[in-house]
Order: structure tokens, then C-alpha cells, then sequence
């Protein structure tokens, strides 16, 4: 298992609702998150809110990113990508992108004090024209990433209702808030996971998901 040096730090971006979310950690000692709500104001002040959230570290403190990718505003969630993808690039280092649905499933399940085993999240937000994007995720526990049941999708609603009906067991249907900027923080928890499996995704393959 590989694991990040104490003087290294990984960044994590949620900008996919109207909630910026940004979380800073060493994995170690340090470790930080703020949330701003911008919704349109975000192409006008990320780059200075995410210079601001950095300090004291710097760029080159990092070793990589994690970014939400999505579902969510096409808009915000194509900021966040092109920022991430920009900073991985120049940077040179590895560019998480992890899906929002994903990182709310994993937020959900440090919530349960005693967690059943082998848990399944069923996640669910509104999108256009009365459809929903929906996706499944099986909890294993703490040490190992999410598996994925049911890759980000969007349904008509009857369509979820019988993807639902055919899973294995009866899952926790979670739907998710307006505002998700706290969940900066799983992608950071999600995103070192894999990296201590040893992925290193170079930023190039980190594309947005808008359904």
C-alpha cells in the first residue's frame, strides 16, 4: 500500500451545484475544507477563492487532485474539470475525477454509527424534462473504494423504479441536496484510496459527466 508523504498534500474540487467545496489534506496532520455558495458567481471568483483556500501550502506541495466530475450544472461542473484538468497538467501530477453521486454515497456512510455489511446506496438527482440522474453504489468498508453497481445514468423515472426493483437487496435511497460542497471531503477520502492502490490517472483521461 502506498502512502503520501507528510509533506505532500492532496486537493479536492467540488464545483458541480451552486455550493463550491474545496478540502486540503496530508493525510496526516493537516486537513481542512471550506464551502462557498457562488452558484453563478463561480467563474468570476474560483481561481481567487482556490489561491486563498491553498495558502500556506503551494502548488508544488501537491502530490494530486481530486475533482468532481459530475452529475450536476453543466456549467459549474465544466469550471471545475477545466481548472483541474489545467493545474494536473502543469503540475504534473495525477487528476482524480470521481463522480458526485459517488463521493455523496461515501459521505452517507460515515454517518451510520454501525454500518450494515456490504450496504447499498441508491443515489438520485433531479434533471431535465422530469428525468433523474440515478446510480448504485455497494459500501464495503472503510479501506476499500465503492463499487459501482449501477454507473451514473440518467433515467425517466419508470426506468429507475425497475433499475431499483432489480437490485440484489433493498438499497438506502439517498437524494441529493441543492448544496454539496461538503462532499470535497470523500473525494479526497475516495481519491486516496485509489491512490494508495497505486492509480495514477494522468489528467487527460478526467472527463466531465453531464448525462
Amino acid at each position: 500500500m502506498t502512502l503520501l508523504p507528510v509533506d505532500k498534500f492532496a486537493l479536492a474540487l467540488h464545483s458541480s451545484s451552486p455550493q463550491l467545496g474545496l478540502a486540503l489534506t496530508n493525510y496526516a496532520n493537516i486537513c481542512r475544507n471550506q464551502t462557498w455558495n457562488l452558484d453563478r458567481a463561480l467563474s468570476s471568483t474560483l481561481h481567487t477563492l482556490l489561491q486563498e483556500f491553498l495558502c500556506p501550502q503551494t502548488w508544488q506541495d501537491l502530490a494530486f487532485l481530486g475533482v468532481d466530475k459530475g452529475p450536476g450544472s453543466f456549467t459549474s461542473t465544466r469550471l471545475g474539470m477545466v481548472t483541474a484538468r489545467t493545474l494536473a497538467q502543469q503540475l504534473e501530477i495525477p487528476l482524480f475525477a470521481l463522480s458526485s453521486l459517488e463521493a455523496l454515497a461515501w459521505s452517507r456512510s460515515k454517518l451510520l454509527k454501525r454500518h450494515p455489511s456490504q450496504v447499498i446506496y441508491a443515489l438520485q438527482m433531479n434533471a431535465t424534462q422530469g428525468k433523474i440522474y440515478g446510480a448504485v453504489y455497494q459500501y464495503l468498508d472503510d479501506r476499500s473504494p465503492l463499487i459501482t453497481l449501477v454507473p451514473d445514468t440518467i433515467f425517466t423515472l419508470d426506468s429507475w423504479k425497475v433499475t431499483l426493483q432489480e437490485l440484489p437487496s433493498n438499497p438506502i435511497l439517498v437524494e441529493t441536496p441543492e448544496k454539496m460542497g461538503e462532499i470535497a471531503i470523500s473525494l479526497l477520502e475516495l481519491a486516496y484510496l485509489h491512490w494508495q492502490k497505486g492509480d495514477r490517472p494522468h489528467w487527460s483521461v478526467a472527463l466531465p459527466f453531464y448525462g
